[in-house]
């Protein structure tokens, strides 16, 4: 399959191996996972930050195969999942970076067709959670309220 913004085929990923169980190596239970879940939550961490951490520091292979729920699901349980999904956020949070950078450099053609890209690719994904309910179906995407939300 290509890459989305160029013409090029991409390299194929690894897949994770099948388990049906929890490895017996695995120390943590599935309650002090989710408690850490929600300490690191409390402390401002993105899911897929929290997922990493667990896997590198406390040695938990897939939180979903051992608690039932993924991390996002359990720190929306807990209350600490935002209203604007991760994966949108940041690239909101790029956007806003790349435009501070435009300002002071607005001769920089490939930063322009870089915020391009990075603007269409927010629009897709905003057209995507307006038509599986994520985001309120009025919901746009403008600088200006991205700067706002990110703020």
């Amino acid at each position: 399959m290509a890459r989305l913004h160029s013409g090029k085929r991409g390299s194929s990923g690894s897949t994770r191996p099948l388990r049906t169980e929890v490895p017996e190596w695995v120390s943590m239970s599935a309650e002090e996972i989710e408690a850490k879940i929600v300490e690191m939550a409390k402390d401002g961490k993105q899911s897929a930050i929290i997922g990493n951490i667990l896997r590198d520091m406390y040695g938990v292979p897939n939180v979903k195969l051992i608690t039932g729920k993924s991390v996002s699901s359990i720190m929306k349980e807990a209350g600490f999942y935002a209203e604007v999904p991760e994966d949108l956020f940041n690239l909101m949070k790029k956007a806003i970076n790349l435009r501070n950078h435009l300002e002071n450099n607005p001769r920089d053609t490939h930063s322009t067709v870089g915020l391009k890209l990075i603007e269409s690719k927010i629009r897709r994904l905003v057209k995507y959670y307006r038509g599986t309910k994520v985001l309120p179906a009025k919901w746009r995407y403008s600088p200006e309220t991205a700067r706002l939300l990110v703020e």
